[in-house]
């Protein structure tokens, strides 16, 4: 299949596309560059002897998604352009609703134009919102997220809903994330944010590294076993392959109509403190932290039931703490600088 790839060159996004390539999918790539770089992208084709074109604009640029959706007869299109730190997006809320929810609409509003039906969407188990009881599962209503960034996930998702009620044609699959970390297993590619990280793993990983002089843990007195975050954790490379997973069962299932939801999780809660041992394990390298203040947004603990997607996609993950922690070590430790070595 040819596929558009929208924020290919992010984290999760480049590791799907080599995943797509590994597959002998066609890949096309969308990406303004906000949070990423092109250089993995080139890795990926020295990694697999295979082109991937790329355009650089916005989903919000019209006229740029006319010009890739004019370029190119798509059968899918696999969504993860957007804004992603649960904390920034308190601080700018009008940012994450102009990207995420105005953007989604433009890149649909370009699907309908040109009769591109299949959609795949990158969303987030902060759907689930606030009150859910977890283990989260996909038949829980969408509920209300503690932060703007979990908003725009859930008013993407109803978009979807009413647009596949208006337009029997349209197949939609929202893939709702835990907690992706890791790194493919090479060492060529991993997550390397601009500026400095939102997430636990990379800004540990650039601890370890030297290029950061300690980790905070906001919040240590969360009513857990140690007083940190639960998350459920689960390495990028499983992740890429549930998207792999979902395009092939929209594929292989021409009757399909509406939108599904799954979960994609390993189904377990590990606590802040358990990843920093893992990874101090993993790497031989000794991690200073501080427990700093709660920090807006985050809940105490949640994690997946991904049953449906084993079930249905038969998807489920296959890679172990262990594997995470030393994918993510490999990466950074060959790429002490990211891609900006480059």
């Amino acid at each position: 299949m040819k596929v558009l790839v929208t924020g290919g060159a992010g984290y999760i996004g480049s590791h799907t596309v080599l995943a797509l390539l590994q597959q002998d999918h066609q890949v096309v790539v969308f990406d303004n560059l906000c949070n990423a770089s092109e250089v993995p992208l080139a890795r990926i084709e020295a990694m697999t002897g295979k082109h991937i074109e790329f355009f650089r604009g916005d989903i919000r640029d019209v006229a740029a998604l006319d010009a890739v959706f004019g370029a190119h007869q798509f059968d899918a299109v696999i969504h993860f352009a957007a804004l992603k730190a649960v904390g920034e997006s308190t601080q700018k809320p009008l940012a994450y609703y102009q990207t995420n929810v105005h953007g989604s609409v433009c890149l649909l509003e370009a699907m309908q134009r040109h009769q591109v039906t299949d959609f795949i969407f990158s969303s987030s188990a902060t759907v689930y919102g606030e009150l859910a009881i977890v283990p989260y599962l996909e038949s829980m209503p969408l509920g209300s997220p503690s932060s703007p960034y979990g908003a725009t996930k859930v008013m993407v998702e109803r978009i979807m809903a009413d647009y596949a009620a208006a337009n029997p044609e349209f197949r939609g699959v929202s893939l709702r994330y835990f907690n992706p970390i890791g790194a493919h297993e090479s060492g060529n590619l991993g997550e390397d944010p601009k500026g400095i990280p939102n997430n636990l793993l990379p800004y540990l990983a650039q601890v370890a590294v030297g290029r950061r002089t300690h980790l905070s843990v906001f919040g240590g007195d969360y009513p857990t076993q140690d007083g940190t975050c639960l998350r459920d954790y689960l390495h990028v490379m499983d992740l890429a392959e549930g998207h792999t997973a979902a395009l092939n069962w929209l594929a292989d299932h021409p009757q399909q109509r509406g939108i599904e939801a799954f979960n994609l999780g390993t189904g377990q809660g590990v606590s802040v403190l358990d990843i920093i041992a893992a990874f101090e394990q993993a790497s031989g390298v000794p991690v200073p932290y501080e427990i700093a203040p709660r920090r807006a947004g985050d809940l105490a603990a949640f994690w997946a039931n991904a049953d449906k997607a084993s079930t249905m996609l038969g998807w489920q993950a296959k890679r172990n703490l262990t594997q995470m922690m030393h994918d993510t070590w490999r990466w950074q430790s060959q790429n002490p600088s990211g891609y900006s070595e480059e």
